[in-house]
């Protein structure tokens, strides 16, 4: 029969209690776990099987009590360490739905709006779109079995008891951050290329024939020479989003590693 003192069962609990910390924090910024659709109760029974598996493969923990000083110390650093790593993957998703929202304003769908339930505010319907085939090819990709994987490396990089914060690390996710607009105008160059071309001839049409009417018959073509130009490109995005994930995952690499300095 297995018996346990209130010393052994306070270290179980601590050992558990800090990673669970640090992975509740990056459930609630990450992609597809931060989803509202994802109910409370599933993404708190994840945090905590996840938690279970890990811990036996963790550094020791500090023998820091939670409800100490110190303790509400770490939590803070765990919280900011795992809220960072989830924002590193959230920057990929939300440059795609950048291009989505650029493309969509060029071909004439800006005013196309739905209301998003994870935001509570109208975004272009394109962008949703394309946010969502964004989170479908994450999933079909193993992207979130990826992600916890870089998190469990990012305990022996930046173990619990380590140093702590380090400004490198948040100056290298602000940096990241900025890629959302430098990404996203780089997967809507084709099309928007396209719709130049499509602007352009229109004009030159309307030129010539000045009593053609350009409202009633310039939308029409830019819709759908834009819908055209996006069904022939779709297929060309994967690799551009397989990149995407790949930067994301190294990137979280890179904020864990220049946190422990």
């Amino acid at each position: 029969m297995l018996s346990f003192n209130s010393a052994q069962l306070d270290a179980l609990l601590t050992g558990f209690f800090w990673p669970f910390m640090r992975l509740i924090a990056l459930m609630l910024t990450a992609p597809v776990f931060a989803e509202r659709a994802l109910p409370q109760r599933v993404r708190i029974g994840l945090a905590v099987m996840i938690t279970a598996v890990l811990m036996p493969t963790l550094p020791a923990p500090p023998a820091v009590h939670p409800l100490s000083l110190a303790g509400a110390v770490i939590i803070a650093q765990q919280l900011i360490i795992g809220a960072a790593l989830g924002f590193a993957m959230r920057i990929v998703f939300v440059a795609v739905e950048t291009a989505g929202e650029i493309v969509g304003l060029q071909m004439g769908l800006g005013y196309a709006t739905l209301f998003d339930p994870e935001r509570a505010d109208m975004i272009p319907v394109l962008g949703q779109f394309l946010g969502l085939l964004t989170i479908l090819a994450f999933l079909a990709l193993d992207g979130h079995l990826h992600m916890i994987q870089v998190l469990a490396d990012t305990f022996r990089m930046l173990p619990v008891s380590g140093p702590g914060l380090g400004r490198d690390g948040l100056l290298t996710l602000a940096q990241w951050g900025g890629e959302i607009f430098a990404a996203g105008v780089l997967l809507s160059l084709p099309l928007l290329g396209a719709m130049l071309i499509a602007n352009v001839a229109l004009g030159i049409l309307t030129r010539a024939a000045p009593q053609l009417n350009l409202f009633a018959v310039g939308f029409p073509l830019t819709l759908g020479a834009g819908l055209v130009i996006l069904a022939v490109t779709l297929p060309l995005l994967a690799p551009q989003l397989v990149k995407l994930y790949g930067q994301g995952f190294e990137t979280m690499g890179q904020v864990a590693a220049r946190f422990a300095r």
